[in-house]
């Protein structure tokens, strides 16, 4: 058995999410589907980086899976790329060791939040940005930012439904970016907890919106409170944009996706 590691792309909008659910049209359940048919009826188990809400899109999402098959490395795109719609694409596959691992061998990912700030709505973005047609103060959320960088227990910004106990990540870096009408939220950290870069967008709002104060956030981070937080911003707007390996390992690296 072989195990190969895929950088791959989705546009989120057509599926309840990432994971294989029951009854429902997920990414995973697709590429499964489509790993089945190469290995003739076979189920393929395939691992990710993590999980994507419905609706959430990815540019980096990184998965590998086991193959006994002798296909080369540079043909596996084309292979599962010719089964698969067109919302999903396969970027890259490499050979990598047995004891690689998608999601746990991870050691940070980055994700990006766009806003559509313009008017009037754009229908060729209502799925890829989240609608905010009101004024924002960056340099508040960029203040506010500062304070939310480093290593926390994110409890005020997490999903209370979360099963997961340890709640302490770090952010490295919180920016932003205008892009023509839309300003770029971008989030890195060495991992994010359930709802966390949605809540966080949701909190950076209320702050540009002048609804809270950027002096708020490290009340709220000490907390540990999620009905202290802003709103979750909606599933649309998130991107699953990178996720990083140790480089040294050098059949590990991934390749960073175009825009």
């Amino acid at each position: 058995m072989q195990r190969y590691k895929c950088v791959v792309t989705y546009d989120g909008t057509g599926f309840a999410g990432y994971q294989v659910q029951p009854g429902k049209r997920t990414v995973q359940g697709e590429i499964e589907a489509a790993l089945a048919k190469i290995h003739k009826g076979k189920a393929v188990k395939v691992t990710a980086s993590g999980r994507t809400d419905s609706g959430v899109h990815a540019k980096g999402q990184v998965i590998h899976f086991d193959s006994p098959l002798s296909i080369p490395s540079d043909r596996w795109p084309a292979a599962l790329n010719s089964m698969l719609a067109g919302e999903i694409v396969i970027l890259t596959v490499v050979k990598v060791n047995q004891d690689f691992h998608a999601r746990f061998d991870a050691t940070g990912k980055e994700y990006r939040y766009v806003l559509y700030l313009g008017q009037p709505k754009n229908p060729f973005n209502r799925n890829y940005a989240y609608h905010y047609p009101y004024p924002l103060n960056v340099a508040k959320m960029e203040e506010a930012a500062r304070h939310l960088t480093g290593t926390y227990d994110f409890s005020s910004f997490c999903a209370s439904n979360t099963e997961v106990v340890d709640k302490v990540r770090t952010i490295t870096e919180i920016s932003f970016k205008k892009e023509d009408e839309c300003l770029v939220l971008r989030f890195r950290g060495n991992g994010f907890l359930y709802n966390m870069v949605r809540i966080l967008t949701g909190t950076l709002i209320e702050v540009g919106s002048g609804a809270r104060e950027a002096a708020d956030m490290p009340g709220l981070i000490a907390a540990r409170d999620r009905t202290l937080a802003g709103k979750t911003a909606p599933a649309h707007g998130l991107y699953l944009w990178e996720v990083f390996y140790e480089d040294s390992v050098e059949e590990c690296k991934t390749t960073k996706p175009g825009v």
